[in-house]
């Protein structure tokens, strides 16, 4: 440096470091919630108390449960319970999603015949439906194939054509049908309108649109709603027995008939409704989980990360706070 008289200076020393003093950080811990600990042990005292009553109550004859779980005529009902609930929910979608498009339609015969519909299915017990389908011969003793209000080319008698297990495959399509369409009505109605539009905008046909751009948003929200309608529809076949179709619940009434052991072939039936609503229930989260890939940052965790998460999850350690930051 120079200074005004032409000679150079040394620069200014720098004064010295003083030492920075260091406070010790208390170790952080989450809240104390001591009531959340109290309601979860009772909660799992009640459960205990629950599962000593259940397991040490000779009523329940578990050995005649172990016995009964596995044989033939339980499992062919438990199959057919499976394959009226895949037929019931395919056909009732089938059916339901042109009832939905037609409630969307700007048709006013459309839009009536679809609420119709609807009214009609759900305003009345399944049932007595299954019951009117059952006794259907009373009121059409025939049905013909031919020309409308003309001559007929075919003609059936209703007694030979609707036997137990197509009566209660009609009867519970048709009712699950009118539940269908209003879910996928809900799931298309809960699209932007924007999206439509911006799709349109870009040259896209209606049908590219509602296929490429609808649908798979419109997924997010009838996905769990159908997943709900399965396992309804599930436990709702038992209803059949009535009709004498040989589902699950029809199985084991055969057998406690004969054996008189009711409680513990109904447990037989609710373990088996227990196990497969239990699969349904875990297949409805990893549809959801596909279906909301794009909709968040994230996809949803599994319980197996949730775990994973909470083992690996660090435990608090107390930090060394000094003057301008954290050591």
């Amino acid at each position: 440096m120079v200074t005004p008289t032409g000679t150079a200076s040394s620069p200014p020393a720098t004064p010295p470091a003083l030492p920075r003093p260091s406070v010790d950080l208390p170790a952080v811990v989450p809240r104390r919630r001591p009531g959340r600990w109290v309601a979860g042990a009772l909660g799992l005292l009640v459960l205990a108390m629950v599962l000593n009553s259940v397991a040490r109550n000779d009523a329940f004859q578990w050995d005649v449960v172990a016995r009964y779980l596995a044989t033939a005529a339980v499992l062919d009902g438990l199959l057919l319970t499976l394959w009226l609930t895949g037929v019931v929910m395919v056909l009732g979608f089938l059916l339901g999603t042109p009832l939905a498009v037609m409630r969307l339609s700007s048709n006013p015969v459309l839009r009536a015949l679809s609420w119709g519909y609807v009214w009609i299915f759900r305003s009345t017990p399944l049932l007595v439906q299954l019951l009117f389908w059952f006794n259907i011969g009373a009121l059409y003793p025939r049905l013909g194939l031919g020309v409308p209000f003309g001559p007929q080319f075919l003609t059936v008698e209703t007694v030979n054509l609707l036997g137990p297990t197509l009566t209660a495959v009609i009867g519970l399509t048709l009712h699950e049908a009118a539940y269908a369409a209003e879910v996928v009505r809900g799931g298309v109605l809960s699209v932007d309108g924007g999206q439509t539009e911006a799709a349109q905008a870009l040259g896209l046909s209606r049908w590219r649109t509602l296929r490429r751009v609808v649908v798979p948003q419109a997924m997010r929200s009838i996905v769990p709603t159908a997943g709900n309608m399965l396992i309804g529809t599930l436990k709702g076949t038992s209803i059949v027995s009535v009709l004498a179709v040989h589902d699950l619940l029809f199985s084991v009434q055969l057998v406690y008939n004969q054996t008189y052991q009711v409680i513990p072939l109904l447990l037989v039936a609710t373990l088996w409704y227990v196990a497969v609503t239990t699969v349904l229930g875990v297949g409805q989260f990893y549809v959801e989980r596909r279906y909301a890939r794009g909709s968040a940052r994230a996809l949803p965790r599994t319980p197996l990360q949730r775990l994973r998460e909470r083992l690996e999850r660090p435990a608090p350690r107390r930090g060394v706070l000094v003057e301008g930051g954290e050591r």
